[in-house]
């Protein structure tokens, strides 16, 4: 026998024994193939037969691809499901998507009960969140994506996540997967790490993340700090929006960290030279200044005469008259001129007056009745000599005078 015979003996073997082995295949064995050719709407795959089977789009994948070659590659090895079996075509359809989704299952469940943290791969965006392959269609909710708001998921497509198993129902083919969970539980590992290492008093370099109307969070990397609205500036600030932008670097001071609640809270304006400290030599006792009142109280008013530098006017400084209350005399934001009485930056403190910048009004004399009521002594009487011959005491007034003075004693005489 020629070695040409023997060889196409053999061949003829090789092709009924997998003949033999097609024959015997049915619907639901599982095979293993290797990737021959990939078209846009299904694979082929040798299995060893004089023909190939074909697995269609619909069967590579759990998820909606666009085209074949997003889910294999030529030369990959692949373990498949025999859908069906049409010998009078020649045909052998396969699913990948079976096989992937029976062995998922039992992965998936396992870390959902380990609480893994897995990475996928978007395979598409659609309404409401992210589609991964995960053997079986995963979801992942807008809401568990990041752990900010995000807009616009266009450009999540192919992007890979790590992810965590939140929700798994095998029944109802629906399983919901987390990326939200992982980056929550890193940053409150980071922010533990970074609080145990921040001091009251400590200046650092921060950027502003985001404005809320009671003040701005500041980034002191990977964390963020509060700074209140009273601490983003010396000046008054009716909203954060005026004194600082998201994205803003800034200065900041850490004035109090609380580990077990994770709170920080900063202040600019304590990183930065305080207006008492520039006031030194810009004011001194006797100046006449211009302010804006800032508060009313009921003893007083708060005028502000520089940036972050207030000086009270006594109740008593407001006007030359009688003051019930300050609003008698002024209104909260109203701008007066005011003299300074005294001036202590070191104790952060001004003393001032409204009144000594406006002239006394004059006052009218008093009528002299008022005086004699007051204790004031009155104008001397004219003395009266009760020899004098030019005297006549039959003079009605003389009468009325010296009975007055003098009543009482001829009284006695009598």
């Amino acid at each position: 026998m020629s070695e040409e015979t023997n060889v196409q003996e053999s061949a003829v073997a090789e092709s009924q024994e997998a003949m033999d082995n097609f024959v015997s295949l049915k619907k639901g064995d599982t095979v293993n193939g290797t990737i021959v050719k990939i078209e846009d709407n299904q694979v082929f795959v040798s299995l060893g037969y004089k023909y190939d089977g074909v697995i269609p789009l619909r069967e590579l994948s759990s998820v909606q691809l666009g085209n074949a070659a997003e889910a294999v590659q030529v030369g990959q090895e692949v373990q498949l499901k025999v859908v069906s079996i049409d010998d009078g075509k020649e045909k052998l359809v396969l699913s990948k998507k079976a096989i992937d989704s029976e062995s998922a299952w039992d992965t998936l469940q396992a870390r959902f009960d380990s609480g893994e943290v897995f990475e996928v791969s978007v395979a598409d965006v659609v309404k409401g969140g992210l589609v991964a392959d995960v053997g079986v269609r995963g979801f992942i909710p807008a809401s568990m994506v990041e752990r900010h708001f995000v807009e616009d998921f266009s450009d999540y497509k192919g992007r890979t996540l790590r992810v965590k198993v939140k929700e798994i129902d095998r029944e109802n083919n629906k399983v919901i997967l987390s990326a939200k969970e992982v980056l929550d539980a890193e940053f409150e590992q980071n922010k533990q790490s970074i609080i145990s290492g921040l001091q009251i008093g400590q200046e650092l370099d921060g950027t502003v993340q985001r404005l809320t109307p009671f003040g701005a969070f500041v980034d002191i990397g990977g964390i963020d700090g509060l700074v209140h609205v009273s601490e983003l500036s010396w000046q008054h600030v009716a909203h954060p929006k005026d004194v600082v932008a998201e994205g803003q670097s800034v200065r900041v001071k850490v004035l109090k960290v609380d580990p077990a609640n994770g709170k920080i809270s900063l202040s600019i304006k304590a990183a930065q030279p305080g207006p008492w400290e520039q006031s030194g030599g810009q004011f001194n006792i006797g100046d006449i200044v211009t302010g804006t009142v800032r508060r009313i109280v009921s003893f007083g008013v708060f005028v502000e005469i520089a940036p972050g530098v207030e000086g009270l006017v006594h109740i008593s400084q407001l006007a030359h008259r009688h003051v019930a209350t300050p609003n008698e005399v002024v209104q909260e934001g109203q701008e007066v001129k005011a003299k300074i009485l005294d001036f202590n930056p070191a104790e952060k403190r001004v003393s001032l007056s409204i009144k000594e910048t406006e002239e006394a009004p004059e006052q009218a004399p008093r009528p002299e009745r008022e005086r004699g009521e007051r204790g004031e002594r009155a104008p001397r009487q004219p003395k009266v000599e009760l020899n004098n011959p030019n005297v006549s005491l039959s003079n009605e007034s003389m009468s009325f005078t010296l009975a007055e003075r003098f009543g009482d004693k001829l009284s006695k005489l009598k």
